[in-house]
């Protein structure tokens, strides 16, 4: 499934207590990595774990079962963190929740051949997954941050790469290189000395917990209205973005017009790769609207810390 449910995690939770498991292999992609850590985490906790992890966000006090990992998707980085991601439909909630280092897998197996014959729009999910990862934590702090040219880096290697990849899906190089940076994107190397954001990704689960959709796809659809909305807030480090990322230039050009003209390249981008643009065609309703605000989370790290009102307009803006 796409978003492992927490009726899915219960159910795995039984049958690794009935079977004493003591190790548990995930194959596939972030959503079986995900699963595979938060059944890892209640196999020996008496409590439900929907309560304890996913809305009371604590530590895990119990016997953890280890988990190996064997991707076949990439994009999520959870083959090198310790975050799991649970679904609650009844209660229309997709919450995450990051671990420490000792819910990280013990060993990951990144073999490029392994993704080769995903569909093509499963593979683009990926791409923007592990492009939203770095903007996450890009976008925020006004320091010079070592993690920031970091992330420039990965930024431009991932738009190279993903590039020669929809045009050559089989291109190893183009595939093993964004397997790599797709790691890196959520180890915690670039969230080094920053405060992350986030929201886009509070966003875009709450509209998957409404429709269920591809996480990447949520994300695609939800994230250039927010930076529109949030750019006038972080003015200098959109236009860094637009400038050291996507090569704009800024002779003769207002600060605005450069960061704009940034997040337009983006746009195009996002365009070449087949992403979804918009909420409406993952489902969303003029009816759910109320509804996607009340699901949404609000974090403080980025730019601006929004209003509910906010929130709604933003999610009006990527309909």
């Amino acid at each position: 499934m796409p978003n492992p449910t927490i009726e899915k995690l219960r159910e795995g939770v039984a049958i690794t207590r009935d079977h004493k498991v003591d190790l548990i292999l995930a194959v596939g992609g972030g959503s079986v990595c995900d699963y595979a850590k938060a059944v890892s985490v209640s196999i020996h906790c008496d409590e439900d774990p929907w309560d304890k992890y996913f809305i009371r966000f604590e530590d895990v006090s119990c016997e953890i079962v280890p988990v190996g990992c064997v991707l076949t998707m990439v994009g999520t980085g959870s083959e090198m963190n310790g975050g799991t991601v649970i679904t609650n439909h009844e209660q229309k909630l997709k919450i995450g929740h990051v671990f420490g280092e000792n819910v990280n897998p013990k060993f990951s197996i990144l073999n490029p051949n392994y993704t080769l014959t995903l569909p093509k729009t499963q593979m683009v999910a990926g791409f923007y997954d592990i492009m939203n990862h770095i903007c996450e934590q890009y976008f925020s702090g006004a320091d010079d941050n070592t993690s920031d040219y970091i992330s420039e880096g990965l930024m431009k290697s991932l738009i190279h790469s993903s590039r020669i990849a929809i045009q050559d899906p089989n291109n190893y190089e183009a595939r093993s290189n964004i397997m790599w940076t797709s790691t890196w994107a959520l180890n915690t190397l670039v969230a080094k000395g920053k405060s992350t954001d986030w929201m886009v990704h509070m966003l875009g689960q709450a509209v998957g917990a409404y429709t269920d959709a591809t996480h990447g796809m949520t994300l695609s659809a939800v994230s250039l209205a927010y930076y529109r909305y949030i750019m006038p807030y972080g003015l200098d480090k959109f236009v860094r973005f637009a400038t050291n990322v996507w090569d704009v230039k800024v002779e003769g050009k207002t600060k605005e017009q450069v960061a704009a003209e940034g997040l337009n390249a983006m746009e195009n981008w996002m365009k070449e790769l087949g992403l979804v643009m918009n909420i409406t065609d993952l489902g969303v309703t003029d009816e759910m609207l109320e509804g996607l605000v009340h699901s949404t989370i609000i974090l403080p790290g980025g730019y601006k810390t929004l209003t509910p009102e906010e929130i709604s307009t933003i999610f009006k803006e990527s309909m």
